[in-house]
């Protein structure tokens, strides 16, 4: 995918019936870019031998004083 444009990001947000105002267009497209940029590399771990969230189990820590 190529970077969102400024003008991409007004017709996506009014799609969603999120209309910008004309100067904030440049910053979402920014910030949308940054976003799918972390998510790209997020994606390209590998967390083979990690086990789901849903076994995890929070214990308490016990601080020595």
């Amino acid at each position: 995918m190529s970077d969102l444009t400024p003008e991409e990001a007004a017709s996506l947000a009014a799609r969603a019936g999120l209309p910008l105002a004309a100067g904030r267009h440049s910053d979402v497209a920014a910030v949308a870019n940054h976003i799918h940029s972390v998510v790209t590399v997020l994606r390209d771990l590998d967390f083979g031998d990690t086990p789901p969230a849903s076994l995890y189990r929070a214990e308490e820590s016990h601080v020595a004083r």
